[in-house]
């Protein structure tokens, strides 16, 4: 990117009057979470893939985190590994930075967050690129901003998160302009394109399309002959599964003693900072030490349609008008016609 970076925060995106610490910072003009390391993000953008990196290409909130568990369960065969080897084995490349992929374990996914024309792309790398409605979409990143730790979290109602989001001045920018950039390449031989939509309707067809989209022999063959690892991809990769096992599991190593966590030989140094920045972030502020620790909630709901409890009318007559502005010209209506 062309002259000196620059940083700063945003003072607009917390909307509460407070003195906390604002959520997002600007990194060469753009935006991202206020938490991630800039070092590793700039990093990020400079990554060479290796032809046998698999990467999850998501906007924030639209099936990440179950798109990563499924990808990592087609690679164990159905087995589920443990949080700690979930983590070496799908990192967040804009998180832990290049050094943390280069540790990574194999077979694995790298996760991103990235707009295509920041994104690390090669095509000798695979891409699985999963969108969702922006509606929804809307809806769940609004909780998954609140429930990030009280000195870091939005501080305002649904109505001002949605303005926000609607004018693409939320972290990763503008939804519109991530979903295009990756959908004029969803043609590619080595970009897997699919909607959260498409992945509750039938899961199963899905799994079995990554699974032979990263190695058809290895990976979709197996599970096609074996009814029994097939299934235990789905169940343990469901709503429930991952509510009740991963943030389980996820606050257990949170709660561990910091200087165990950070002695740990099995945890790479990159992902000891990543544990150790959440656990800062969920620590109770000054004056709130009786109030019920923060939650890290990467898995609410995960359902189709929740929108509808929360816009108004108004509100979807706008976000509609934009959605029909900017998509004029594709077929991408027809990816949410099930959705209005």
């Amino acid at each position: 990117m062309a002259g000196t970076p620059q940083e700063k925060q945003i003072p607009s995106i917390t909307m509460a009057e407070t003195d906390s610490p604002t959520c997002s910072q600007f990194v060469d003009g753009f935006q991202i979470f206020g938490k991630l390391p800039v070092e590793n993000f700039r990093a990020a953008l400079e990554y060479k893939p290796r032809p046998d990196d698999v990467f999850v290409a998501t906007y924030p909130k639209c099936g990440t985190t179950w798109c990563q568990h499924i990808l990592t369960l087609i690679l164990n065969h159905g087995e589920l590994p443990s949080i700690t080897d979930f983590f070496r084995t799908s990192p967040y490349l804009e998180f832990v930075g290049v050094k943390g992929v280069e540790k990574m374990v194999r077979p694995g996914s790298i996760k991103i967050h990235l707009p295509f024309h920041l994104a690390p792309f090669s095509e000798e790398a695979k891409y699985i690129y999963v969108t969702r409605n922006p509606k929804d979409c809307c809806v769940s990143y609004y909780h998954h901003m609140k429930d990030v730790h009280q000195g870091f979290g939005f501080q305002g109602t649904f109505d001002e998160f949605f303005e926000l989001f609607l004018e693409g001045k939320v972290d990763y920018g503008d939804y519109f302009d991530h979903l295009l950039g990756w959908y004029e390449h969803r043609n590619d031989p080595n970009v897997l394109f699919l909607t959260y939509e498409e992945m509750k309707a039938d899961t199963e067809a899905v799994v079995l399309k990554m699974a032979s989209f990263v190695d058809e022999e290895k990976y979709a063959k197996p599970l096609r002959e074996d009814p029994e690892k097939l299934s235990n991809v789905i169940k343990l990769s469901s709503v429930k599964h991952m509510r009740e096992g991963f943030m389980k599991n996820f606050a257990g190593l949170l709660s561990q003693p910091m200087d165990e966590l950070l002695n740990n030989p099995d945890i790479p140094e990159e992902f000891k900072n990543l544990f150790s920045s959440v656990a800062e972030m969920m620590k109770p502020t000054e004056g709130a030490e009786n109030q019920p620790p923060p939650v890290m909630n990467f898995i609410r709901k995960g359902v189709v349609g929740d929108w509808k409890n929360y816009f108004s009318e108004d509100q979807r007559r706008r976000l509609d008008e934009k959605f029909a502005e900017r998509t004029k010209g594709t077929d991408i209506a027809n990816l949410f016609k099930n959705c209005s």
